[in-house]
């Protein structure tokens, strides 16, 4: 994937440094040799308190608005580069780029698990995680007006839990533990005496969790009003079978995250999908890694398999942040271009109400080039004053959920929930951005200052 789109993930550039540091540069400049003091400037735009407001307005929404949707990618982007892992290979059957299409025969496995370089538990068994990954649409029981009816929830049965969440890396909260080998539950006795349906055990994401405690039937549980989620012991539906929760996995910013995990043999035939869909090996070490996504590839000859080293895997669902990308890209110029326009518009007013003030100071005076910055610093103050309270406001979506979909542009996808993240990158990119409005939009009314002749004003 071309590094370059990859905007939320860079560092901290001088690029975007060098926007903000130009702006303050000229406001030194001003107050040092542009012999106009600053507090004129500042008196200006408060005694023109609503045409400034007016302008400043803009500048926050057009910069708020920005730090929300970079966050919005920056939380993808951050997702999906913290849900593999070096050493785990992830092998889909061949042709296939999403495990949600993949299928792989029951046989295939013995081949594939017994491989020199793959790890082995203390126990001596491979680390292999054999994975049914499924996409079920659950209806919300009494979803309120304006809420949605149904949701789509990831599921994924495996044979071992043990196995799998060592894996993966996945830990659970404390009071928690993984699904028995039954993976089920007698179902509780009646008043007749008789024992209900059977409970499937389950464990879940937390942000699962806490998308499942929104619902009506589950917001007054006492676990949900602790934790703001749902927790061992809580039951769900999903598939019309009752669930009961036995671990909550703790919160590690991955897509796994959004997902339920109960034994295969139970929701592949539940859910209509009686094969393997991936199978994840974790290797010895990352050259270790290397080696077997090669033989995989291009050696193996038992099964027909498609192995990826599983950073390789989820950066390729990346293809949707991509186009979140592209799209704030657009959003962004047409923003931009218009707090442009305002601002010129803002400043060409504040040229013509202040005639009479630029023939006074030129007759006093000071120089074209002097009034001019005069002018252009009013509009950077602007822009940096709305661009700071802009970023400030975004900054308030650091941290707060939201649901998405990444996917790798060809049809899969993973419904995720994920954090926003607004980092220092994204406050200099934004600020930026309104200082190069302030500048473009300052720049034009104070070029107009050149033609105004200091006499004529004044008659």
């Amino acid at each position: 994937m071309d590094s370059r789109l990859q905007i939320p993930l860079l560092p901290v550039s001088a690029t975007w440094v060098a926007p903000i540091a130009a702006a303050v540069m000229l406001i030194v400049l001003s107050v040092l040799f542009g012999r106009i003091p600053l507090r004129y400037n500042l008196r200006n735009l408060v005694v023109r308190w609503l045409t400034t407001s007016l302008t400043g307005v803009a500048f926050i929404l057009v910069i708020g608005l920005l730090t929300i949707m970079l966050a919005f990618v920056r939380g993808m982007y951050k997702l999906t580069e913290s849900s593999g892992k070096p050493t785990n290979l992830i092998l889909l059957s061949a042709g296939t780029t999403d495990e949600a299409f993949s299928t792989l025969a029951f046989s295939d496995s013995g081949d594939i698990e017994n491989q020199p370089g793959i790890a082995r538990d203390e126990g001596n068994r491979p680390l292999c995680s054999k994975e049914t990954y499924l996409v079920v649409n659950q209806p919300i029981p009494n979803s309120e007006s304006g809420r949605p009816k149904q949701r789509f929830v990831q599921v994924r049965g495996v044979e071992d839990a043990l196995i799998s969440g060592a894996v993966h890396g996945v830990e659970l909260h404390p009071g928690g533990s993984w699904f028995s080998a039954a993976g089920v539950q007698a179902g509780e006795l009646t008043s007749e005496g008789v024992a209900g349906e059977s409970v499937i055990e389950a464990v879940v994401g937390e942000g699962v969790a806490r998308e499942f405690a929104r619902d009506p039937d589950t917001r007054d549980l006492p676990s949900v009003k602790r934790l703001q989620r749902l927790d061992v012991g809580d039951t769900m539906r999903l598939g019309g079978r009752l669930w009961r929760i036995v671990g909550v996995m703790k919160s590690a910013g991955s897509t796994f995250d959004s997902e339920v995990w109960a034994l295969r043999s139970l929701v592949a035939p539940l859910f209509g999908k009686n094969t393997y869909t991936s199978l994840v090996l974790r290797a010895e070490n990352v050259r270790a890694a290397r080696g077997l996504k090669k033989f995989f590839n291009d050696e193996f000859k038992k099964a027909a398999v498609q192995a990826q080293l599983e950073t390789e895997y989820f950066a390729s669902l990346s293809k949707t942040n991509e186009q979140f990308l592209y799209a704030i890209v657009g959003v962004a110029a047409i923003m931009a271009v218009g707090g442009a326009f305002g601002v010129t518009n803002t400043m060409l007013a504040a040229v013509a109400q202040r005639s009479k003030d630029i023939g006074v100071l030129r007759m006093l005076g000071y120089s074209r080039w002097q009034v001019q910055l005069c002018f252009l610093v009013e509009s950077l103050l602007i822009a940096l004053a709305g661009g700071a309270i802009g970023c400030a406001l975004g900054f308030l979506v650091d941290g707060v959920t939201a649901t998405s979909i990444v996917g790798s542009g060809q049809g899969g996808g993973k419904t995720v929930i994920l954090k926003l993240v607004v980092d220092t990158d994204i406050v200099l990119r934004c600020m930026s951005l309104s200082v190069i409005m302030g500048l473009i939009g300052g720049l034009y009314p104070a070029l107009t200052t050149l033609r105004l002749r200091p006499l004529e004003i004044l008659r």
